[in-house]
């Protein structure tokens, strides 16, 4: 019987393209310098639209590019909580009054579960 396999390499495993032709693309080099003192050079393409003035350094601390200042991270909105939100709804005088009928409500059992 002839076998008609196909010989050669894998099938999508590797590419037939030469890629020692291809120029890397261009790039830039910035500095970075965590507080702890390690300074980490990070390539940027120089295509890149806004270089970070901050980079996550492998201590875990955030590093810095020197001579860059860096602004402080300002909250858009400050987190409200059902506090703030229901105060937004009512007074402190609606509450008390709200509260003194539930708990006059309550000692009268209407709020009692039936059996």
């Amino acid at each position: 019987m002839i076998e008609t396999s196909m010989r050669g390499t894998r099938l999508g495993a590797l590419s037939l393209e030469r890629d020692d032709l291809v120029p890397p693309a261009e790039r830039v080099s910035v500095k970075y310098v965590c507080p702890t003192g390690h300074v980490s050079h990070i390539p940027i393409s120089v295509e890149a639209e806004e270089i970070p003035v901050e980079w996550d350094c492998r201590c875990g601390a955030v590093a810095a590019r020197p001579n860059f200042i860096v602004e402080p991270k300002v909250l858009d909105r400050p987190v409200r909580t059902h506090w703030d939100m229901l105060l937004e709804r009512r007074t402190l005088k609606e509450l008390k009054a709200l509260y003194e009928e539930r708990v006059a409500l309550l000692h009268e059992g209407a709020f009692a579960q039936s059996a």
